[in-house]
């Protein structure tokens, strides 16, 4: 296929919508089922070059959930305590290490990634797609599937769920071009490849940086090469678990990822595994209520009188001191900014969300300050001279 014609472009009013080749051949894309729209399209190879990456930098099954063309999560397969299971809600199924990738990226930031598109850096099998067909989703790209899989997903939403087949061997020009205001735009890719030779400047006091850690960073870089900027990104045991995309200040974006983890880290607490939800209300309306019960909100719909709608029993609340204990408990977080740090602010909100692994280009004139930041709590820093813009 040389073209494919759109229902519309990004907003229904945006007509003549089309993608194709500039040198005729043909797409390298397939549709097994839906139809894919401008958007979807968009997310869909932002996200499949994301997983492609990820598995030729760490060697495992990668996953991503977009939306709006930046990363609601990302993650490779790795194993999953029974805990990440629950508040994944994975845990009564079985999973491949695919699926397990999956849920992860998902599970980052479950709010973001209601009605996303996925990417799978394998072949979508069974689990996988089980596990898709049961979430809220809008499309997948991965380079196969097996029969039982497409058979599984082509039931999804009535028969109307996008189903994207990417030629993997598929590598584009070497020069991209974008149109804006009429006014043509040249540049050559971003083909930089990102793997542990640049951690090796670490200007820190603290210079170990483990295996697992540096893993992460190599995460937490790969998604931001494919994050709206300016953009930063925590990461922990193979899993994104906040992202912070298309802010004018880093530190909001430091902040926004930053809460992102936080609540992924407060899920796990007792009192949240213990909510006595009844069995009637689904998941994504648990997610929502998730995230009123961790904040400060809580104690106000209370007194509404609200609980009744979705517990058996009115829960006693998370208190302020009971978050900051428990918040106090999370360590072993890497950390990866697109560009420099400008000043330690940002430093001084990572380490609150368990920061202890960084890797961020460098060059501000306030490194000075950056470094000594890291110094005060013992964070490993690495330069990486990289920056990591995207638009």
């Amino acid at each position: 296929m040389k073209e494919m014609t759109l229902k519309y472009g990004c907003n229904p009013n945006q007509g003549g919508a089309r993608i194709y080749m500039n040198d005729g051949s043909d797409l390298p894309i397939e549709v097994m089922n839906g139809r894919p729209g401008y958007i979807n399209l968009l997310d869909a190879f932002n996200s499949w070059q994301l997983v492609k990456e990820l598995k030729e930098a760490t060697g495992l099954p990668a996953a991503a959930s977009f939306k709006h063309v930046s990363p609601a999560g990302a993650a490779v397969a790795t194993d999953m305590s029974d805990t990440l299971k629950k508040i994944y809600y994975v845990d009564d199924l079985e999973l491949s290490p695919l699926a397990t990738a999956y849920a992860c990226a998902r599970g980052a930031d479950r709010m973001s990634s209601y009605g996303d598109f996925v990417a799978l850096s394998d072949e979508c099998d069974a689990q996988t797609a089980t596990l898709l067909k049961r979430e809220v989703s809008d499309g997948v790209i991965a380079p196969a599937y097996t029969d039982e899989a497409l058979r599984i997903l082509k039931e999804k939403r009535k028969g109307t769920y996008c189903v994207l087949k990417i030629d993997p061997a598929y590598v584009p020009a070497e020069t991209e071009h974008k149109e804006v205001f009429g006014i043509m735009f040249e540049q050559h890719r971003n083909n930089a490849v990102i793997t542990t030779d640049l951690f090796k400047n670490r200007p820190t006091k603290n210079k170990d940086i483990p295996e697992k850690a540096q893993r992460d960073l190599l995460i937490a870089l790969i998604t931001l090469k494919y994050t709206q900027s300016n953009s930063v990104c925590y990461v922990k045991d193979g899993m994104t678990i906040g992202v912070g995309a298309g802010q004018q200040s880093r530190v909001h974006c430091t902040r926004l990822a930053g809460n992102k983890a936080d609540i992924w880290w407060l899920r796990q607490h007792p009192k949240v595994l213990a909510l006595p939800f009844r069995d009637d209300v689904r998941r994504p309306d648990r997610d929502n209520t998730i995230d009123i019960y961790i904040s400060d909100d809580y104690e106000d719909v209370l007194a509404d009188g609200l609980w009744q709608n979705v517990f058996t029993t009115c829960p006693e609340p998370l208190t302020r001191e009971e978050k900051k204990a428990w918040l106090r408990e999370l360590h072993g977080v890497s950390l990866g900014s697109d560009a420099f740090f400008p000043f330690g602010d940002n430093i001084e909100r990572a380490h609150r969300s368990g920061v202890d692994y960084i890797a961020q280009a460098g060059g501000s004139i306030r490194d000075d300050h950056v470094i000594d930041t890291c110094d005060k709590y013992g964070i490993a820093m690495a330069m990486t001279g990289l920056r990591l813009f995207h638009h």
